[in-house]
This record gives structure tokens, sequence and C-alpha cells, in this order.
């Protein structure tokens, strides 16, 4: 089974951290078309701007949550894929 963990860009700059067990392109399109309800339905359009695959629900779940309890500047470092600003934001955080 493989489990997306996602960021998505939303309209008004905000990031929004989800899951799917079904396709990227239609989870996405599910949000623009505001069919989910919730945080992207008022935010749209929306912009994936990150994705991770992971082969275990119990990996996705713990990184989905993981993620949404980061700051704005460590979800950043992430979508850009700077690991270096990653740690330097972790240690700090610490």
């Amino acid at each position: 089974m493989q489990i997306y963990v996602y960021i998505l860009r939303c309209a008004d700059g905000g990031y929004y951290v989800g899951n799917t067990r079904s396709s990227l392109e239609t989870r996405i399109g599910q949000h623009n078309e505001g069919t989910l309800g919730g945080y992207t339905s008022k935010r749209r359009p929306v912009e994936l701007v990150f994705a991770q695959e992971f082969d275990r629900l119990t990996d996705a779940f713990a990184a989905e949550r993981r993620i949404k309890g980061w700051s704005r500047a460590k979800k950043e470092a992430l979508i850009r894929g700077d690991y270096d600003a990653l740690q330097m934001l972790a240690r700090r955080q610490s």
C-alpha cells in the first residue's frame, strides 16, 4: 500500500499538511474542487509543494503529525529540500 504525506500551499500563502492513500493527483483535485471541506476549501486554489511516499500507514501518520507541529520556517526548509536548515531549526527548537 502506498501512502503519501503532502504539503499544499494555499492561495492565502498558508500551508496544509495531509495524507492520502489514493493518487496525489486525485487528492489535489479534490482539494481544488472544494469537495473535502475543511481548511483548504476556503483557501483555493492549492498547489502541491511537497510529497513523500510511505509503505506503512503508521509511518505516514507519524510523519504527518510531526510536520504539522513544525514552524513555518521548518516546513519551508523541507519544501526546499534544505536539510542543513532543517537540522539548524531543529536544534534551535530544542
